[in-house]
């Protein structure tokens, strides 16, 4: 094998698991709004080389996580809350037409086994009863399977170009289905909120299962308008936003 035929897949690789380090950071706060971002410096700091660097910063400016200064370089992208609004509003739309098409795509009655047993699988993890208190190990298991549900429900969609619109739109922060549960459960009225939210994963499935395409559709668009509902519930509180992902990069109103 010549000298250096692995080195593509080698390079991928190490791309990969940058714009992974580096998306986690960004989320999670270790760059401020606005902050430029220099090569040298990350490849000190991941102990990675500058090309995996570089390409992975393409590909977060790519996703809108970065921008692109004119003079060369990216410095992380601030957000309103209008654009954290505009994002919700745009996966229920996805989410909606995944639904549709789900519903009008069914062949078998068995192929959404995989939703139903995700429900089932929610509602034993995060229990409604009044007298059951949720555990932190809860949470986290709660938050694998609603990703999953949805997940499962665009792939129900059999539309690859559909995933790969969702997947890119994903990478921002709020826009994932989960990314305001961990803390709306400590809102109030937090398990009235989870009972609405079961409530739509049951109807979405009997629509899909039904064949009922725009049902299914308007289902999962008020199901991700959960999201916006709690928006600014959680942002109003430090605690609650500190448990978001991507909290840090918005800018509030009146905030300089």
């Amino acid at each position: 094998m010549p000298i250096g035929a692995n080195s593509a897949p080698e390079l991928s690789s190490q791309t990969g698991r940058t714009v992974l380090n580096l998306r986690e950071m960004l989320l999670r706060g270790d760059f401020q709004p606005g902050e430029r971002l220099s090569e040298l410096p990350l490849v000190a700091r991941l102990g990675v080389s500058r090309t995996p660097i570089r390409l992975a910063l393409d590909r977060l400016a790519n996703e809108g996580l970065l921008e692109v200064v004119p003079t060369g370089g990216f410095v992380v992208r601030a957000f309103t809350l209008t654009d954290v609004y505009d994002t919700i509003e745009m996966r229920g739309v996805l989410e909606g037409a995944a639904a549709r098409l789900a519903a009008e795509r069914l062949q078998d009655r068995r192929e959404v086994a995989g939703l139903h047993t995700l429900q089932k699988e929610l509602e034993l993890v995060m229990p409604l009863a009044p007298e059951l208190v949720p555990t932190i190990d809860s949470f986290a298991t709660y938050l694998d399977l609603n990703e999953a549900f949805h997940s499962t429900l665009i792939d129900l969609a059999k539309s690859p170009m559909l995933r790969r619109t969702v997947d890119r739109l994903l990478s921002l922060p709020f826009a994932s289905p989960s990314a305001t549960v961990f803390a709306r459960l400590k809102l109030p009225k937090a398990k009235e909120l989870l009972t609405i939210a079961q409530d739509h994963h049951h109807a979405i499935i009997e629509a899909i299962e039904k064949r009922q395409g725009s049902r299914a559709e308007a289902l999962a668009r008020e199901h991700a308008c959960l999201g916006l509902r709690n928006l600014e519930a959680v942002m109003a509180d430090k605690e609650f936003s500190s448990s978001v992902p991507g909290a840090s990069l918005i800018r509030m109103p009146g905030v300089a």
